[in-house]
């Protein structure tokens, strides 16, 4: 399957971003390709080569992939605490205390390394998100010292903290000051001598009045080519599986559901006998079906009780945001309109753009009614996960109400259900 990898980074970097505007009070949006930004600049005065820097860039835009794992695993769900614990979490990180939340932080670190390897890199990116909060005197989570942290990783971590610091899309001389007198007074603490002499050397005033006119994205996208390359089934399951986890991950009533859709439609591709291009192509599709619900708020998400209209709306828009977010990547047209679909109806009932069965394609109503089959045996806030017999007559109830596919879902009750 053909694929600009970086483009697609480009485009679900938005989803990322809005986990981590949810979990931390007044986070920017872009952090992750500002990051990125910033790691080109320096990567290139390190003298790393295009694919070097390449995925150097990539770690940066995912370098906090495993963020909401981080909050759940210590603390539950993110919506309990609106904000104000999290600040404090990351305020006692920012200013390096390092002792209230090291099992945290460590738990980010490695989840998001372990998640990393599911990516198709050019170089070895091996410990760089690993080690991304390490200070470079030893006291960061994991005790790891500048000798013991690869080169990618130390100027990640910069990157990282002067974002975190600094508002970077209003930099004037006098925050440049203070930005490199930040720098320079970290050496050998936080930061090690080779990442900040990258940095005195490689960012100038110019590239942070940069941001104020521009995204970094278009410049990463000026400055790193577009290019397609062919990757294979095993490597676009891994591209699957990375996000799957991350959007399944945001609400504990929604653990593995874009998996189970994946796997549920990659079964139903060959029953009908799509060709491998297809299949993979189909299974992605289940995989990133819900990629918008990220922008959804948790507390809707797992809201116990029935969802107010505005509540509703913004629980609706994930299918839409999900088109958004899918239709920035060129060659996935197809799996885009699969994933966007999931939830029109035959009669034109269904969102966000009332679809009717004449409208829709075979695989928009396949992938609508494998949708419905993994929400109903899951469970959720307002239900238990049903058994055989309740799915189906619920689903065959659908069928008597023309919202979907009479055959689609026989056969998928046969194949799945039985």
């Amino acid at each position: 399957m053909k694929l600009d990898f970086m483009e697609m980074l480009y485009a679900l970097s938005l989803a990322l971003d809005m986990v981590e505007n949810e979990a931390i009070k007044g986070a920017k949006l872009g952090h992750g390709k500002r990051v990125g930004y910033l790691c080109y600049l320096m990567g290139k005065k390190a003298g790393l080569d295009m694919d070097e820097i390449r995925d150097l860039v990539g770690c940066g835009i995912l370098h906090d992939n495993a963020l909401t794992e981080y909050f759940k695993q210590k603390y539950g769900d993110l919506h309990k605490y609106q904000g104000s614990v999290l600040d404090n979490i990351l305020d006692n990180d920012a200013n390096g205390t390092g002792n209230i939340q090291e099992d945290s932080l460590v738990k980010h670190c490695i989840i998001g390394e372990r998640r990393m390897k599911y990516l198709p890199f050019h170089t070895n990116v091996d410990t760089v998100l690993l080690y991304h909060h390490e200070n470079a005197d030893g006291s960061g989570p994991m005790g790891k010292k500048a000798d013991e942290i690869t080169l990618k990783s130390q100027i990640l971590r910069l990157a990282d903290r002067i974002d975190i610091f600094f508002d970077l899309t209003d930099v004037n001389s006098y925050t440049m000051e203070d930005i490199t007198e930040f720098v320079k007074s970290k050496k050998n603490c936080w930061f090690s001598e080779q990442a900040v002499q990258y940095f005195l050397d490689g960012v100038t005033y110019e590239d942070f009045v940069y941001l104020k006119n521009h995204s970094p994205e278009e410049f990463l996208r000026t400055h790193i080519h577009v290019k397609m390359e062919n990757y294979s089934d095993y490597e676009i399951r891994g591209i699957a599986r990375f996000f799957a986890e991350v959007i399944d991950y945001k609400s504990s009533f929604t653990k593995n559901h874009s998996l189970g859709v994946a796997q549920i439609a990659e079964t139903m591709a060959e029953f009908y006998g799509f060709d491998a291009e297809k299949k993979i192509r189909f299974y992605m599709a289940g995989a990133l079906h819900d990629i918008g619900k990220l922008l959804v708020p948790t507390d809707i998400l797992e809201k116990p009780g029935k969802l107010e209209k505005e509540e509703f709306f913004l629980m609706k828009n994930h299918a839409s945001a999900t088109y958004r977010i899918l239709r920035q990547i060129h060659g996935i047209e197809d799996i885009t309109e699969w994933a966007a679909n999931h939830h029109e109806k035959l009669d034109g009932s269904g969102y966000p753009r009332g679809l009717t069965e004449k409208e829709l394609t075979f695989e928009d109503k396949l992938m609508a009614c494998i949708d419905i089959y993994q929400a109903l045996r899951e469970d959720r806030p307002y239900k238990k996960g049903m058994d055989a017999q309740q799915i189906r007559n619920i689903m065959y109830d659908m069928v008597q109400k023309l919202k979907i596919d009479r055959e689609i879902t026989a056969d998928l009750l046969k194949l799945c259900c039985d």
